[in-house]
């Protein structure tokens, strides 16, 4: 299964739902990759803390490996490394993935992705893809090589308003590119069940007949405290109330 975690807006917590949902995957034995697509490369820093190599090959070095012809490509594992987390790995972001993307926007590289991702089915149960605020070049080429797509969401009006023509972008994407695309719903993150203004936003998108996946992820300092010691929840206290959430919604998506 290869799942992208998108949404334009930054702040909503792709990254800490990317980390916490492949780790939970690989601590329950499941051979996991995480591509990070982003060039602050949160994810890549929170899964592997002071051990991340700044001089790793990564994600930027594959796509440029794509801008030249060679007549035997190197395999996408060769950008890969191990984390510190048994049957986790890890593609990391650097911020050299700006200065690619002109290129490999003007030369439509778009697919290329998708191609190195579909013969690792035999070495990864799961694929876990973070992508950048935004929808660019990064994003598109995640979304096209992905099957299934979660949209982190947090509970305010302008979020809301965002949603749909994020919505709408995906499908766009699926029907242009992508046929094996679909949105498995959209991740309520940062929910406080006590204060009014999440639980109507909430509920507004329910009656309107959006796919809102059970549970959503309270809001919790000890995630702050995961980030700052580059321990995703699960290896931090499994007992927590967030990582059992975490783990019902990772159980959930089947």
């Amino acid at each position: 299964m290869r799942r992208v975690v998108f949404n334009q807006k930054g702040g909503v917590g792709k990254s800490t739902i990317t980390s916490n949902l492949a780790a939970i995957a690989a601590a329950g034995g499941k051979r996991v990759l995480v591509i990070d697509l982003d060039r602050q490369g949160n994810t890549s820093r929170y899964q592997m803390g002071d051990a991340l190599d700044e001089g790793a090959a990564g994600s930027a070095e594959f796509f440029e490996s794509t801008l030249k012809f060679a007549v035997r490509p190197p395999a996408a594992t060769d950008f890969v490394t191990e984390t510190p987390w048994d049957n986790l790995h890890l593609m990391p972001a650097s911020p050299e993935l700006d200065e690619l993307h002109s290129k490999l926007e003007s030369r439509y590289k778009i697919y290329k992705l998708r191609d190195a991702l579909q013969p690792l089915a035999d070495d990864y149960d799961e694929i876990w893809i973070d992508t950048p605020p935004a929808l660019n070049f990064y994003t598109r080429s995640a979304l096209i090589a992905a099957q299934g797509c979660l949209i982190p969401f947090d509970c305010d009006d302008f979020s809301r308003r965002a949603l749909y023509g994020l919505l709408e972008a995906v499908e766009e994407i699926r029907a242009d590119h992508a046929p094996e695309l679909s949105v498995e719903g959209i991740v309520v993150n940062q929910f406080q069940a006590r204060a009014s203004l999440p639980q109507r936003v909430v509920q507004e998108l329910l009656d309107e007949g959006l796919p809102l996946l059970e549970p959503y992820l309270s809001s919790s300092v000890k995630v702050k405290e995961s980030h700052e010691l580059s321990r995703p929840m699960i290896h931090l206290d499994a007992r927590h109330k967030l990582t059992q959430e975490l783990q019902a919604l990772y159980e959930a998506l089947g």
